[in-house]
């Protein structure tokens, strides 16, 4: 049974009389109160393995986010380290083809533009990103009650699995 099962069938429970015994009102019969503990029980186990499968995930994600960093890094240190080094070889070769059983080295000309001065460019080569909106002073101003078209404080319920 999943939780909102668990928690329908306890829901279906109804005490009568003060006895300690409980009815489904679906079908009339008569559960016991071990039947109703039993269930209680199920939906206890239920949300602690939800709760602890949350925590592993987190725990993965804070070590995913980690490796993420290391490989970056990695990532950064070995483009730098390419680029030194064929910053290194394109200096001494000085545009001199170069060639052996494993490697060979060419080169080949290219055009790239260049702004030197974006002020006085047309604004029909220039491009606009979207406007980005700033959260946190938007927050803080609503926060401290002032009243802004196109922006409200909404409050949430987050929960948090420790």
């Amino acid at each position: 049974m999943n939780l909102f099962e668990i928690e329908e069938a306890i829901t279906n429970c109804v005490k009568l009389d003060g006895r300690e015994e409980f009815v489904n009102t679906d079908t009339g019969e008569i559960i016991d109160i071990e039947a109703l503990k039993a269930l209680e029980m199920e939906r206890d186990r239920k949300i602690r393995n939800v709760a602890c499968w949350i925590r592993n995930l987190e725990s993965d994600e804070k070590q995913l986010e980690e490796q993420e960093r290391i490989y970056k890094n990695r990532k950064t240190a070995t483009r730098n380290k390419k680029e030194q080094l064929k910053s290194y070889l394109a200096s001494f070769l000085a545009g001199q083809k170069w060639k052996n059983k494993e490697v060979e080295i060419l080169w080949r000309k290219s055009k790239s533009v260049e702004v030197t001065d974006i002020k006085k460019l047309s604004s029909y080569y220039l491009r606009y990103k979207e406007p980005e909106v700033n959260k946190t002073l938007l927050g803080n101003d609503l926060k401290a009650g002032i009243k802004l078209d196109g922006a409200v404080l909404t409050e949430k319920n987050n929960m948090s699995v420790k």
